[in-house]
């Protein structure tokens, strides 16, 4: 099998932080925003106006005002209550702020429907001073918002984020400028300079991301940047999936908010369990969005019936992206459904650090021995005809939204 990865750079040197849920996150950032002293990039797609999306944007505003260079990248459609707010604190306190793909307003939004408007900036990452970076699954959002548990004591959302410094920081800002230069591009009128000045700078990003680093060593991990765009990464993370469980020889432990394959990665899937690999998912049990739930429920029996194990997170909504597949681990924004693999910009960390992937493996263990329940196949087919009519439906739906990518010979 020729190796999908060979183009992409290992970056040695590197320390690696696991962060649990915002409760161990949004502290970790707000230090390290506190101790910035030259530049501050924060990307973004859900930047909440909340207690937490406020006190994030007030240590953002005193670096600012300390003369460091803020730099703020929302999404247009994830944060759009929060937008003009947003616009309003950052023009007055200086702190840059730029919105991709920003959402029509009023009856545009119902008259403005095209798939481009499907194609958002999902990743979450932050560099301070070149020198410490955070990615990872968790937005800007209280932990506690929304929460589906009434009972017992409130658990934070279920997800993972890492703290990394070292070479591989230098390909977190690169990429960061990219997009950053990109939004800019856009709102030039000469569409020809624009795309002969994006296909120029794509191809110098390249080069700078396959050379050698000489960022020095801050520890002893290997790491690697995994991104999904519509240019030159259009399957980098979905292929980075498929080789790994190519060669998956014990176990396969994958945690993932919206968890909707497609056909290629379904049958790299059933082959790892088929070879005697222990293949098992953590879903959601707690659906924040019930559509994306449904259609996944619909696919559980299919699994079950190639040997994967399945669990759902039910103690608090489930928003992890992560995956422990034998020495390997992966900790970013992509779900594993066509939104993230066909549609929005994502950045993964790839890593074989042993002590991180037996944290995030204990940390996986913990959550499917104690907060979440097993699905079987007599409790599925116990469900009521209402039940099967309203996944039916759901998956039928979500269907019919991946005709509208245009790619769904690949679903």
């Amino acid at each position: 099998m020729r190796n999908p990865l060979q183009k992409i750079p290992w970056r040695d040197g590197n320390r690696l932080d696991l962060l649990r849920s915002g409760e161990a996150f949004f502290p970790a950032l707000c230090a390290a925003i506190d101790e910035a002293r030259r530049s501050i990039h924060l990307e973004t797609y859900i930047f909440a106006w909340d207690p937490t999306g406020q006190k994030i944007l007030e240590h953002l505003v005193r670096a600012r005002a300390r003369g460091v260079k803020v730099r703020l990248v929302i999404d247009g459609f994830g944060s759009q209550e929060a937008t003009g707010r947003l616009a309003q604190a950052c023009a007055e306190t200086g702190v840059y702020l730029r919105i991709y793909r920003p959402e029509p307003s009023g009856l545009m939004r119902l008259l403005r429907l095209s798939p481009r408007r499907l194609r958002r900036l999902h990743r979450k990452t932050a560099v301070i001073d070149r020198r410490v970076a955070f990615i990872g699954g968790i937005n800007i959002i209280d932990d506690y918002d929304t929460l589906p548990i009434d009972t017992g004591p409130p658990l934070p959302r279920f997800d993972f984020a890492l703290r990394l410094s070292g070479p591989i920081v230098r390909d977190i800002t690169l990429i960061q400028g990219a997009l950053w230069l990109r939004m800019a591009w856009r709102r030039r009128a000469n569409w020809r300079a624009f795309y002969d000045r994006v296909r120029h700078f794509v191809r110098r990003l390249h080069k700078r991301l396959r050379a050698a680093s000489p960022a020095p060593a801050t520890g002893p991990s290997r790491a690697m940047l995994l991104l999904r765009d519509n240019m030159l990464h259009r399957q980098t993370i979905e292929n980075a999936y498929l080789q790994l469980l190519a060669g998956a020889r014990h176990r396969v432990l994958i945690a993932n908010a919206y968890f909707f394959p497609g056909r290629r990665l379904r049958k790299a899937l059933a082959d790892a369990a088929r070879r005697g690999v222990h293949v098992e998912l953590l879903l959601q049990g707690q659906p924040e969005y019930p559509l994306q739930y449904r259609a996944g429920r619909y696919t559980y029996q299919d699994f079950l019936d190639q040997g994967l194990v399945l669990h759902e997170y039910m103690a608090s909504f489930l928003h992890a992206k992560v995956a422990v597949i034998d020495d390997h681990v992966m900790i970013g924004s992509s779900n594993l459904d066509p939104f993230s693999l066909l549609l929005a910009r994502e950045a993964n960390i790839l890593s074989d650090d042993a002590e991180i992937a037996q944290a995030l493996s204990e940390a996986l263990d913990h959550a499917i021995a104690h907060d979440s329940r097993r699905i079987q196949s007599e409790a599925l087919r116990r469900r009521g005809w209402a039940q099967r009519l309203l996944d039916t439906l759901a998956y039928a739906a979500l269907r019919a939204g991946v005709l509208l990518t245009g790619r769904a010979s690949r679903y």
